[in-house]
């Protein structure tokens, strides 16, 4: 009777499988990363295109007298980098929250920016356009990352570099149409009328934001396994992840103010940023592709390289628009592709780790994101206070923004620390 049982049980899984999409394939996987692509594009195309109002409100009231400009930009992205394990702990301990999440974390994202427009002074938009922002977009953001592993396994990491290509075409055509609006009807309006295309556009794909496998009503809260967090080898990979972080978004806040420096109009500054937004979307697919095939140290180890000799030698040197333009394009091929390394280094924790849920390790090493991302908004301040370094250094690290260049420079390098401890055969 058992073994009858047994088999009974095994035939209903197994014609429950084959009902059930392919993986890797077919229509339904192809829809739902296109939906996780547009997501993605909505929710931190806009993040990283913060650069195009740091240089908007530094130059127009009632803002341009405050302090903490780049605060905003850092807190929007940190804060919605930092809440994702809190978010990915909920879902994973309450299941039927994951079908709420995206919804909920839209209308949040809306309202948000339809609060920025009635600011009036920095602390306004750190609250609504940074904090409540960061906290929408933490809710809309997460069921993609869980859902991935439903629709995706040989080629997740590709899935996943794909799906973070997203940000860089958004990043591509958003600071076009967001430095237009600004210029032509002010943050007001910007701000209002991208909390409207969220709605449009991001509305119809919370259908293909869905799990493969049913979701049971009957689901409970279970254990969580964190015993990684003091695992060695995830430490080692989690402090390069921050020290890279610390100085990654520095350059997409700063290069339009720094291309104005050198001269540039509002077209070409924002050029600057469309720049690295494209370039990063081939590193992203690249690295995506990579990390299914080589070692997590040795994806990590093209970015650092890549990244390190961008700031020094390019950034450091770029005295005009076309050297400033070269870094924009090698600097968003290789450390904007970082975080595309992530699966891979999930991948080397659950070796060591069996139990441990791919969704938890993402959300730490988006914290860990995130404290360098919050950490890099005040340091930069301080860094490019009294602009030291001006008249005395040679070339770009005489411009004033020197501390800034090499800051950048050696959190790149630092965030190579894997690959350091890999050949001292600390890592496996």
């Amino acid at each position: 009777m058992d073994e009858f049982e047994v088999s009974s049980r095994e035939s209903i899984s197994d014609h429950h499988e084959a009902n059930l999409p392919p993986v890797d394939r077919g229509k339904h996987a192809y829809l739902f990363l296109a939906a996780c692509f547009i997501f993605e594009a909505l929710i931190w195309g806009f993040t990283f295109s913060y650069g195009i109002f740091q240089d908007y409100y530094s130059t127009h009231e009632p803002f341009k007298s405050s302090g903490d400009i780049a605060v905003i930009g850092t807190c929007a992205m940190g804060i919605s980098y930092m809440l994702l394990p809190v978010v990915f702990i909920l879902l994973q301990a309450f299941p039927r929250m994951k079908l709420w999440a995206a919804p909920i974390g839209f209308l949040i994202m809306c309202l948000a920016l339809s609060m920025s427009s009635f600011a009036t002074n920095t602390g306004h938009l750190i609250v609504s356009q940074g904090v409540a922002y960061g906290i929408g977009a933490s809710l809309a953001y997460a069921p993609t990352i869980v859902f991935m592993d439903d629709w995706f396994v040989q080629k997740r990491g590709l899935a996943f570099g794909i799906m973070w290509a997203g940000t860089g075409l958004s990043g591509v055509i958003l600071p076009i149409v967001m430095q237009w609006l600004l210029n032509t009807y002010g943050h007001q309006t910007a701000l209002r009328v991208w909390s409207i295309a969220l709605i449009i556009m991001g509305g119809p794909l919370l259908f293909y934001v869905r799990p493969r496998l049913p979701i049971s009503r009957s689901s409970r809260t279970r254990p969580f396994d964190f015993r990684f967090l003091w695992d060695t080898t995830f430490l080692i990979y989690e402090t390069g992840n921050i020290l890279e972080a610390m100085g990654y978004f520095l350059p997409t806040i700063y290069l339009p103010s720094y291309a104005r420096h050198l001269g540039a109009s509002s077209i070409e500054a924002t050029l600057t940023v469309m720049l690295f937004n494209l370039a990063s979307v081939f590193g992203c697919v690249i690295m995506g592709s990579m990390v299914d095939r080589y070692h997590a140290t040795t994806c990590i180890l093209m970015s650092t390289i890549g990244s390190t000799i961008a700031v020094f030698l390019i950034w450091g040197f770029a005295v005009s628009l076309a050297p400033l333009y070269i870094f924009c394009i090698f600097y968003g091929l290789f450390a904007g592709s970082f975080t595309s390394t992530w699966p891979a280094i999930v991948n080397e924790i659950k070796k060591k780790n069996t139990y441990v849920e791919p969704s938890i390790v993402f959300g730490i090493l988006s914290t860990g994101r995130g404290i360098g991302n919050i950490v890099s908004g005040p340091l930069s301040e301080a860094l490019l206070d009294q602009r030291p370094w001006q008249g005395i250094a040679a070339k770009a690290y005489g411009s004033g923004y020197g501390p800034l260049i090499v800051f950048t420079g050696v959190s790149a390098f630092l965030g190579g620390l894997g690959v350091v401890a890999r050949s001292s055969k600390r890592l496996s």
